[in-house]
C-alpha cells in the first residue's frame, strides 16, 4: 500500500529550523517516531571508558631510557622500555621532550597514558619490519599482519593523550597498494590484494577495556587510522585524523569500530580518503563463525570533511551492528552522511541506527544504503589458473562459501534519520533493498532540508517512511519509488 500525503504539519516542520529535541538526560530524542515504536536510547548513558586511577606524580620521560628526540634515530626499543617500567611501576605517564622521535611498533600497557604533548611528534618508520607480526583481523576476516604503530592488546586501563603528533607516513604504502592493484586487476585478484598488501595501522585498540585516546593528531596511516577490536568501554574524543596529505591513501579509514561494544566517539575532525567513522563486525563466513557484534555505540559533536562516509555500517556486517547513535554531527565534501552498505554473502544484520542533528555540505548522498555493495571487491572466485594450485590459508578463508547460501543475506531495518540540513548535495537518497523478498525494513527519514544536485531512488523496501522533507534540486527530479510497501511521503519540492 502507498500513502502519499504532504500536510500542513509537514509544512510547519519545514519552516521549522533544524535542531533535535532533547530529552531530560540530554540525549536526543527520537519521539517523532510512530507511538507505537518505543525508543530506549538510556543505553547512551553507559559508553565510553570508565575513570580509572592513576599515579598523577608517577612519570616517566623517554630520554632517561635512552630515546633520541632526532628523526634519523630509531627509538622504538627506548620508548619500549619506558612504557614497561611505568607499567611495572603501577601505572603513571610517560613524557616526551619536544622534538621528533622515530618509531617502530609500540604497545602500551596496563595503567600507562601515553603522553605526547604539543611539540612532540611521533614519527613512524616506513620499515614494515620494524612492525611484528601477529594475528588479528582486517577488512572482517583474522589473519596474520602487522602490528600499529601504537598497539593496546589485551590491556585494560591505558590510554594516550596530548596535543602532539602521530606522523605514520604511510605512503609508502599506498603507492605499494595502487602498484598491486594495477597487477593484481589484471589477473582477476580484485577480491584479494587489499588482504595481499600488508600494510601498517595507526593505532590498534584490540581485547581491551576503558582505554583513553585524547586530543592528539593522526595523520598518514598506512592503512587504517585507529581499530578498535573486539574491545569495550573506549573513548575516543578531541581527536584530530588527516590521511589526505601528499597523495591518496587508500583504505585509510579515519576510525573502524569492529566487533566492539559501549564505545563513545566524540569531538573528534576526521579527513581521509576512505570510511570517515566505520562500524564493522565480520565477513562472509569468518565473520559469521566468529559472530561478535559492534553495538552501543555513541558518535556526537563530530566532524567528517573527505572520506566515504561521516558514520558508516558495514559493508563488513556478518557479526551485526546495532544500537548506534550519532547527533550533532557536520560533513563537509564527505561521500556520505549516513551509509549502509554490505553484500550477499555477509549476513548480519544491522538495526536500531539513530541519527539526528546533522549539518551536511558537498556530500554526495545525504543517505547511502545498498544490500549488494561494490561486488569486485565483495565477493571472491578464484581465477582458473590458480585452480588446483597451493594458495595462502587467508585466501582459503575468503573463498570459504556460506551455507546454506540464505545465511549470507544480510538485513538493514529500524534506521531513523532527522534533522539534516544538506546543501550542495550530488543526490538526497540510494536505498534500495535486493528484491521482493530481502527489502529495506522500517526506514524513517523525517524533518530534511536538502538541496541537491539528483533526488535519487528508493527501492525494495517495507514501511519506509520520508515525512516533513523540503528538497530543492536543481535538474527538477524527484525521487524514484521502486517496489516499496506501506511507502509513506511528506516531501515539499521546491
Amino acid at each position: 500500500m502507498k500513502k502519499i500525503i504532504i500536510s500542513s504539519f509537514a509544512i510547519f516542520l519545514l519552516s521549522s529550523c533544524i535542531s533535535p529535541s532533547k530529552s531530560g538526560n540530554g540525549i536526543p530524542s527520537f519521539a517523532w517516531i510512530n507511538a507505537g515504536e518505543k525508543i530506549d536510547l538510556s543505553w547512551a548513558k553507559d559508553v565510553g571508558a570508565k575513570p580509572f586511577p592513576k599515579k598523577a606524580d608517577a612519570t616517566f620521560n623517554v630520554k632517561a631510557f635512552g630515546a633520541v628526540n632526532d628523526s634519523n634515530v630509531l627509538s622504538t626499543q627506548a620508548i619500549q622500555k619506558t612504557i614497561d617500567a611505568c607499567s611495572s611501576a603501577g601505572g603513571g605517564t610517560v613524557t616526551f621532550d619536544p622534538g621528533y622521535y622515530q618509531t617502530g611498533a609500540l604497545f602500551i600497557k596496563k595503567g600507562v597514558n601515553l603522553h605526547i604533548e604539543k611539540g612532540v611528534t611521533l614519527l613512524a618508520s616506513r620499515d614494515i619490519n620494524n612492525y611484528p607480526e601477529f594475528r588479528s583481523r582486517i577488512a572482517g576476516i583474522e589473519m596474520t599482519w602487522p602490528a600499529a604503530v601504537l598497539n593496546v592488546i589485551d590491556v585494560e586501563q591505558a590510554s594516550i593523550s596530548g596535543k602532539g603528533t602521530i606522523d605514520c607516513r604511510g605512503k609508502v604504502f599506498w603507492d605499494k597498494y595502487w602498484e598491486m592493484r594495477k597487477e593484481y586487476e589484471k589477473k582477476e585478484l580484485r577480491w584479494i590484494v587489499d588482504y595481499d598488501c600488508k600494510r601498517v595501522r595507526g593505532i590498534l585498540v584490540s581485547n581491551s577495556s576503558d582505554v583513553i585516546l585524547k586530543d592528539f593528531t593522526l595523520m598518514r596511516t598506512g592503512f587504517w587510522g585507529i581499530q578498535v577490536l573486539y574491545s569495550n568501554h573506549c573513548t575516543l574524543n578531541g581527536l584530530t585524523i588527516n590521511n589526505n596529505i601528499g597523495g591518496h591513501g587508500p583504505s585509510t579509514d579515519g576510525i573502524d569500530i569492529d566487533s566492539s561494544t559501549r564505545i563513545l566517539i566524540e569531538g573528534c575532525d576526521i579527513d581521509c580518503n576512505d570510511d570517515n567513522i566505520c562500524l564493522k563486525a565480520g565477513r562472509d563466513a569468518d565473520g559469521l563463525k566468529i559472530d561478535r557484534p559492534t553495538e552501543y555505540i555513541v558518535v556526537r559533536n563530530c566532524t567528517a570533511r573527505k572520506g566515504a562516509g561521516l558514520i558508516t555500517c558495514g559493508s563488513e556486517t556478518s557479526g551485526d551492528i546495532r544500537y548506534v547513535l550519532g547527533y550533532n554531527l557536520k560533513a563537509y565534501g564527505t561521500s556520505s552522511t549516513l551509509k549502509l552498505k554490505s553484500a550477499m554473502n555477509r549476513g548480519g544484520t544491522v538495526e536500531h541506527i539513530y541519527m539526528t542533528n546533522v549539518v551536511a555540505d558537498s556530500v554526495q548522498n545525504v543517505l547511502a544504503a545498498d544490500l549488494n555493495w561494490n561486488p569486485s571487491y565483495s565477493y571472491s572466485e578464484l581465477p582458473a589458473e590458480y585452480k588446483n594450485k597451493e594458495i595462502p590459508e587467508h585466501w582459503k578463508v575468503m573463498l570459504t562459501p556460506v551455507i546454506p547460501i540464505e545465511k549470507g543475506y544480510p538485513h538493514f531495518r529500524d534506521v531513523y534519520l532527522a534533522n539534516v540540513k544538506a546543501t550542495n548535495a550530488e543526490q538526497f537518497i540510494s536505498a534500495s533493498g535486493w528484491n521482493d523478498s530481502l527489502k529495506l525494513d522500517n526506514f524513517a527519514v523525517y524533518n530534511l532540508d536538502v538541496t541537491a544536485q539528483k533526488a535519487g531512488i528508493v527501492a525494495f523496501t517495507h514501511n519506509f517512511k520520508i515525512k516533513g522533507v523540503k528538497l530543492k534540486i536543481a535538474d527538477k527530479s524527484k525521487i524514484t519509488f521502486k517496489n516499496n510497501s506501506e511507502l509513506t511521503q511528506e516531501i515539499r519540492y521546491e
